[in-house]
C-alpha cells in the first residue's frame, strides 16, 4: 500500500514505520493519523510481521498534533466528530508489540503517541513534553492519563500545567522510556530490540502485552489473577513444549507460534 505521510517497510520479521512529514516536524493530521491505523492494520495482518517499530525523523518524533488542521474547529465539530477517538483505537487494537524510537520532539500528540507504544527507546536528543496548555486547550490523546500512570502526579501536573519539556535523562528516571541512546545508534539499539522480540513466540508475546496494559486498568489481585490465567493457558501451546524442552536441551529454541 502506498502512503503519502509514512514511509513503510518490512525485513527480518519487523515492519518499520516512519512518520514523514518533515515540513511540518511530523506534526499529525487526519491523513496521517488515518495512514498510520491502516499500516499497523496490515502489519498486524500479515504473519511475517513479529514487531513494529515507529520513528520518526532526527529533528522530531511527533511536534503535536496539527495545529492548523484544528485552529478553527468548534466544539461541536470536535465534539461531534469525536476527534482522535477513531485514530487512537487503530492504534491501541493492535496485538503485536510496538516499539516507538524517539529523537528530537515528541510534543503534544507526539508524546501521546509514543506512549501508546509498548515502550519507547529514546535517543539522548529526544524531548517529551504536554504544552497544550500554551494554547489554550489540554491533552486530548492521554496526555493527562497515560502520562500520569508512566511518571506520577506531580510530573504529570507539573508538564500539563506548565508545558515544559521533560529530556531524555528526566524521561528514563521517571520511567517515561524504557533505556536512552546515543542519537547515532538510535535505530540500531531499536531494530535489534524489534529482532530479539521477534525471535519469540508471538503467542507468548501477545499474551505479554495484554497482561502488562492489564495492570494499568486492573486492581492488583485482578491482575495476577489475569496474569496467572494467561501463564497456565500458555501450557497448552506446543511452544511452551518447545521453550522448556529446549531450555533442558541446551539449545535455542525452534518457535512455531502453536
Amino acid at each position: 500500500m502506498a502512503y503519502q505521510n509514512l514511509i513503510v517497510e518490512t525485513s527480518n520479521h519487523v515492519t518499520l514505520i516512519r512518520l514523514n512529514r518533515p515540513d511540518a516536524l511530523n506534526a499529525l493530521n487526519m491523513e496521517l493519523l488515518g495512514e498510520l491505523g491502516r499500516a499497523l492494520a496490515e502489519a498486524q495482518a500479515n504473519d511475517k510481521v513479529r514487531c513494529i517499530v515507529l520513528t520518526g525523523s532526527e529533528k522530531a518524533f511527533a511536534a503535536g498534533a496539527d495545529i492548523k488542521m484544528m485552529a478553527e474547529k468548534s466544539f461541536v465539530e470536535v465534539f461531534a466528530g469525536d476527534l482522535f477517538t477513531n485514530e487512537e483505537k487503530a492504534i491501541l487494537k493492535t496485538r503485536k508489540p510496538i516499539i516507538a524510537a524517539v529523537a528530537g520532539y515528541a510534543l503534544g500528540g507526539g508524546c501521546e503517541l509514543a506512549m501508546m507504544c509498548d515502550f519507547i527507546i529514546a535517543a539522548d536528543t529526544a524531548r517529551f513534553g504536554q504544552p497544550e496548555v500554551n494554547l489554550g486547550v489540554m491533552a486530548g490523546m492521554g496526555g493527562t492519563q497515560r502520562l500520569t500512570r508512566l511518571v506520577g502526579r506531580a510530573k504529570a501536573m507539573d508538564m500539563n500545567l506548565t508545558g515544559r519539556f521533560m529530556d531524555a535523562e528526566e524521561a528514563e528516571r521517571a520511567g517515561l522510556v524504557s533505556r536512552v541512546v546515543p542519537a547515532r545508534k538510535l535505530m540500531d539499539e531499536a531494530m535489534a530490540a524489534a529482532q530479539k522480540i521477534a525471535e519469540k513466540s508471538m503467542i507468548t508475546v501477545m499474551a505479554i502485552k495484554e497482561a502488562v496494559h492489564r495492570a494499568e486498568e486492573m486492581p492488583l489481585s485482578e491482575g495476577v489473577l489475569f496474569e496467572r490465567r494467561l501463564f497456565h493457558a500458555l501450557f497448552a501451546t506446543e511452544d511452551q513444549k518447545e521453550g522448556m524442552r529446549a531450555f533442558v536441551e541446551k539449545r535455542e529454541p525452534q518457535f512455531r507460534d502453536r
